[in-house]
């Protein structure tokens, strides 16, 4: 790794110069967490009635990396259609309590606030293990209404930011904010703006950016470019994937591949940031997310394409410790990471 902690630091002091527009689908993360020590029967039902003893709201999705960023130092600005419901009231809450600016945000009564309800059961033994998630999300088109409003609120910030993350959460097609309406218009304004970094993370639709630095996972990577992704942890198909998909954008390419860290795709090849060893209980719910937001900050900051990859493995090894949730990296945090593996 060549980060140090001199240049970790420099890179703090530029963070908190920054402005970072998050693009895409927020979701409510709201966790639920139950005792079946508790457990009532239903009179009505018979069934066992779950007894919640601590409800946690936290941002999900686009609202991860949003709070990700601000942990970092970055301004974050959160610009999505949520709904005028009370997980929508729930969100922006927990959005502002990491100090997200959520005025950019377009409420409707049109649309529901896209949620993860996420029950976690504590056993008697005090064994605790999640159980079925419960999702709520829209599952019709964006109304163009809703589309222009997208269209509008970007011009007017990007102006007025360093970078834009944009987030495609939503698996349904032209269901979420990045519809093809709304890429189109990303994709011109990082045309229009070449001096910004402009990144994206979709979980069905990455082959379709251009013009912007991407960031699949190994399987996403594989099926933009029709390749079979259980065939992804051979060096030779991923390589193929990240070439591909540098050609198809013009841009960077970044892979993260879990415990085999980050592939970095430029113009002149590829580079290999390793995973930071982990010991012990993980939880990679999130660690995508974290990654995203060092990449993007990084990128804002002046860091060259590897140096903001060892910042995102050292992010994603930070939050994967943070069992339950999707924990966010601290300056504090990565700095004493970094010393402990002899970058002080």
């Amino acid at each position: 790794m060549r980060l140090t902690r001199a240049r970790l630091e420099e890179l703090f002091e530029q963070f908190r110069k920054l402005k970072v527009l998050v693009v895409g689908d927020f979701f409510l993360d709201k966790y639920l967490h139950l005792d079946r020590r508790l457990s009532e029967t239903s009179l009505e039902t018979g069934l066992e009635a779950y007894q919640a003893v601590a409800v946690r709201p936290l941002p999900g999705a686009a609202g991860t990396v949003a709070k990700d960023i601000a942990a970092l130092g970055a301004k974050a600005l959160a610009l999505s259609v949520i709904g005028d419901d009370g997980e929508g009231y729930e969100l922006v809450r927990a959005l502002e309590g990491f100090g997200v600016d959520t005025s950019p945000l377009i409420r409707t009564p049109e649309r529901h606030t896209p949620t993860y309800m996420k029950p976690l059961m504590r056993e008697p033994d005090g064994r605790e293990h999640e159980l079925n998630r419960i999702d709520i999300k829209n599952r019709t088109p964006t109304p163009l209404d809703l589309e222009e409003g997208i269209i509008a609120r970007l011009r007017g910030l990007v102006p007025g930011v360093q970078g834009v993350a944009i987030v495609d959460q939503v698996e349904e097609e032209n269901c979420g904010v990045i519809t093809d309406r709304v890429r189109e218009e990303l994709q011109r304004l990082a045309a229009s703006f070449p001096e910004k970094i402009f990144i994206a993370d979709s979980r069905a639709r990455i082959g379709r950016f251009r013009g912007v630095v991407v960031k699949p996972n190994r399987r996403e990577a594989a099926l933009a470019v029709g390749l079979d992704p259980g065939r992804m942890r051979e060096r030779a198909f991923l390589l193929r994937a990240g070439e591909e998909l540098r050609k198809r954008t013009g841009k960077l390419v970044y892979i993260t591949a879990g415990e085999e860290g980050i592939f970095v795709f430029q113009g002149d090849g590829y580079a290999h940031v390793p995973a930071v060893p982990v010991e012990g209980e993980i939880d990679p719910v999130g660690a995508g997310d974290a990654a995203m937001a060092a990449l993007v900050t990084g990128l804002c900051a002046g860091a060259d394409p590897v140096e903001a990859a060892e910042l995102a493995v050292l992010c994603a090894a930070i939050t994967v410790r943070k069992l339950g949730t999707t924990g966010e990296a601290y300056p504090d945090e990565l700095l004493a990471l970094l010393s402990g593996l002899g970058r002080g």
